[in-house]
């Protein structure tokens, strides 16, 4: 890959202005990386100054949105040096995502090495405090210019990256969420599982619909029987159960019309390193509903890349409304939280191979 430093950085004062409270996605660091796919094969990449791409108004990807990102962390560690977290497992996605799209795959190898070459030059712009991360963005796009409906023939992978706080405004706060009986977000044979620009736009109208319901964000239902649980906004859902004397931790099963998400698949591991019953299942709303009017379901929480681990306090929906574990956060959902994170940061022992080391 070609380096081609950025000759004019953000200053030292500025940057360190904007670590102070980065939020999420609101800033953006001093390189980017691009990497074009023509003639049927990836060309050399480019690590270059962060800047606008230049686009013909007959780019494909504008008109047909064939378009997929990603989401990672790179974390300070407690012990010293940077790593970051499952990038492989992303980067499998990410082809998962190109394929269903009929897009080229990005040698695993090079989704790698594009992200420690940015993380390597852009290393001031990694917060310091607990908490905080870079988080890493790329994506892939079409760019034949071309208005006929096939598949593009050329495309153009970028990375960017931002430094990142909490995802939530609020911190770590039990968020209230609307179930969403009006829209789905996905359907059997669709592009559920794939993390496409196209599904995050068809949430948009419902994401807005439960902000004016005062809530932080939607649930989705299934769109055959609308009565089944699939996942939130942009994160996985999972629920505690006691029963039996256990303490059961589940999530809603992948379907094909899920995303299968990396955070998720990890928190399912630590719930049995901690010792819960952890399983994957189908949940109805009227299930969900009785659950948690007997007792049997005492905490529910969101996790992704971004959010972590995020407790659900509230659930409004038509006709309904439900308080859970009284609106605080709930024992199990901030021991997974700490456990995650203590991996991330370096604290504890990475036994899963999870970290990987950028410097």
């Amino acid at each position: 890959m070609r380096i081609t430093p950025s000759s004019n950085r953000l200053s030292q004062a500025l940057r360190e202005q904007r670590l102070i409270a980065p939020g999420f996605g609101r800033y953006f660091t001093d390189h980017m990386v691009v990497i074009p796919f023509q003639g049927g094969h990836w060309q050399q990449g480019e690590l270059k100054a962060y800047g606008p791409l230049s686009l013909d108004p007959a780019t494909s990807a504008l008109h047909y949105g064939q378009a997929v990102f990603e989401g990672f962390k790179a974390f300070v560690q407690e012990g010293g040096g940077v790593k970051t977290f499952r990038p492989h497992a992303n980067a499998e996605r990410f082809n998962r995502s190109a394929a269903r799209l009929a897009m080229p795959p990005l040698p695993v190898d090079r989704f790698i090495e594009a992200a420690d070459e940015l993380i390597r030059i852009d290393r001031s712009w990694i917060p310091q405090n607990k908490g905080e991360s870079l988080y890493l963005r790329p994506l892939m796009f079409a760019t034949d210019t071309c208005l006929g409906v096939r598949p593009s023939q050329e495309y153009l992978f970028v990375l960017i990256a931002s430094p990142a706080g909490a995802y939530f405004s609020k911190g770590v706060q039990p968020v209230t969420v609307w179930v969403s009986e009006e829209f789905v977000r996905a359907a059997p044979g669709g592009t559920g599982e794939a993390k496409c620009a196209g599904n995050y736009a068809a949430s948009l109208l419902a994401q807005a619909q439960a902000q004016e319901k005062g809530c932080d964000q939607v649930v989705w239902l299934d769109a055959v029987d609308r009565e089944f649980i699939e996942e939130m906004g942009g994160m996985n859902l999972f629920f505690v159960n006691q029963k039996n004397g256990k303490t059961i931790v589940s999530t809603p099963e992948l379907s094909g019309t899920l995303l299968p998400g990396i955070t998720r698949s990890s928190v399912l591991e630590l719930a049995r390193e901690l010792g819960f019953d952890a399983v994957e299942r189908k949940l109805g709303l009227a299930q969900w509903r009785e659950e948690i009017a007997s007792g049997e379901m005492t905490e529910v929480f969101a996790c992704g890349t971004a959010a972590v681990i995020t407790p659900v306090g509230h659930v409004k929906a038509n006709g309904f409304e439900m308080q859970i574990n009284k609106g605080a956060n709930g024992v199990v959902t901030m021991a997974l939280r700490e456990a995650l994170l203590a991996i991330q940061y370096g604290a504890v022992a990475d036994t899963h191979g999870w970290m990987h080391g950028v410097f």
